[in-house]
């Protein structure tokens, strides 16, 4: 095989997986103008009235939270609630202590439950938030699953319900607004991050609710109780890593109306300390296969790789390698120059996820091809452990 024929085949293999995931790619972020607009808290009036008259039971999992648990329920404490519910897994750490003695003079009913052992095939967030559930005061109207690790702003909880009452959702959850402070984590999580934007494009997006793409986060995830009930709780994501999803897909294809929200100004969250951590933890949850068709997951591993892995990769060996112009080379070229010029401009259109940035955050996209590397990792393993438990 002579060289321009080798020039000719390298091209047209790339041109072939990448020219109809760009494609794909465009459509999507095609429509981000016309999502759902950030919820915001609601006039002081507003706020007044739904703290007078809560239908929201908020339920926390809990094990071994001690560090993260202290601040989230502080941002909950002047919230729009009717009761909090810390489900404790048996915490080693001083959690439950601290939760009696918070319980002496919190504004709000708080109620600790340690939850019963796990039961064979449930993951332990989702048995954590069925007991919640289970337990929870049935007048609530609402039930919000909220992780340890946020933190609430103020008016999280009556902006969020009156959201849900004006549009209906059945179930509805928020997207959080970052806070990353060392150097690893602001190179490699808003790389994580867009992962989840060139599969499901950006949140609020309405254009992109299909039963089987819908998207949520559990970390703020507010269900109707008469919903919960007909799903019978959390019992059809019980042995899932994605949980949320799994949920919302399932209630979706019920006929359920699920909506995924711009809440970066009502709620933060401080999920990993170090790159390592980011990489470990949410790293090998991104996937979203325990909430997808295997077929799904292929085909959203290939779409990063077309459009994310390998952009810049390709773009840095055709400019040092520098072959022989022709068409197919040439269109190639353009094609990757492109691509890593859209994900430089959503450098600046995720700006606003996080508290602040620094230098490291700039340099984001040169962790693209890492990203997509461990999202196929975890497309192709499964958790032996997860929050301090260990599965079979």
């Amino acid at each position: 095989m002579n060289n321009s024929h080798f020039l000719i085949l390298f091209s047209t293999f790339f041109l072939l997986l990448q020219v109809p995931a760009t494609l794909v790619l465009l459509k999507r972020l095609s429509t981000a103008r016309d999502r759902t607009p950030p919820l915001l808290p609601l006039e002081p009036a507003a706020e007044s009235l739904a703290q007078q008259n809560p239908q929201v039971s908020i339920v926390i999992p809990t094990l071994n939270e001690i560090d993260r648990l202290p601040t989230c329920l502080e941002g909950l404490r002047d919230q729009a609630a009717k009761e909090i519910i810390v489900v404790d897994s048996r915490s080693q750490d001083g959690t439950p202590e601290y939760v009696k003695k918070l319980q002496i003079d919190y504004p709000i009913p708080l109620r600790l439950i340690t939850d019963d052992p796990l039961p064979e095939g449930w993951v332990g967030r989702p048995w954590a938030l069925h007991t919640g559930f289970l337990n929870s005061d049935p007048t609530s109207e609402w039930i919000l699953g909220v992780d340890a690790d946020t933190f609430p702003q103020k008016g999280l909880v009556a902006s969020f319900v009156q959201k849900a009452i004006a549009d209906n959702f059945d179930i509805v959850s928020l997207s959080p607004k970052f806070i990353l402070k060392t150097a690893g984590e602001q190179w490699l999580q808003p790389a994580l991050l867009i992962t989840l934007i060139f599969r499901f494009g950006a949140t609020g997006d309405r254009a992109q609710f299909t039963e089987d793409r819908v998207m949520a986060n559990g970390q703020c995830f507010l269900s109707r109780r008469s919903k919960l009930v007909e799903l019978n709780g959390y019992e059809l994501a019980k042995s899932s890593f994605c949980d949320d999803v799994t949920l919302a897909r399932f209630a979706a294809q019920r006929g359920a109306k699920v909506g995924f929200l711009d809440g970066a100004a009502l709620m933060q969250v401080r999920m990993y300390t170090s790159m390592q951590e980011t990489w470990r933890e949410w790293g090998r949850s991104l996937d979203l296969k325990d909430a997808s068709t295997p077929m799904q997951t292929f085909a959203d591993c290939l779409l990063l790789t077309s459009v994310q892995g390998l952009p810049l990769p390709l773009l840095v060996t055709l400019s040092i390698w520098q072959p022989v112009p022709n068409l197919f080379i040439n269109t190639l070229f353009w094609l990757n120059a492109f691509l890593v010029f859209i994900r430089c401009l959503l450098v600046f259109g995720i700006r606003t996820s996080y508290t602040e940035v620094g230098f490291w955050f700039w340099l984001s996209p040169l962790a693209d091809p890492f990203a997509v590397l461990r999202i196929w990792i975890s497309a192709l393993t499964k958790p032996k452990s997860w929050r301090g438990r260990t599965y079979t």
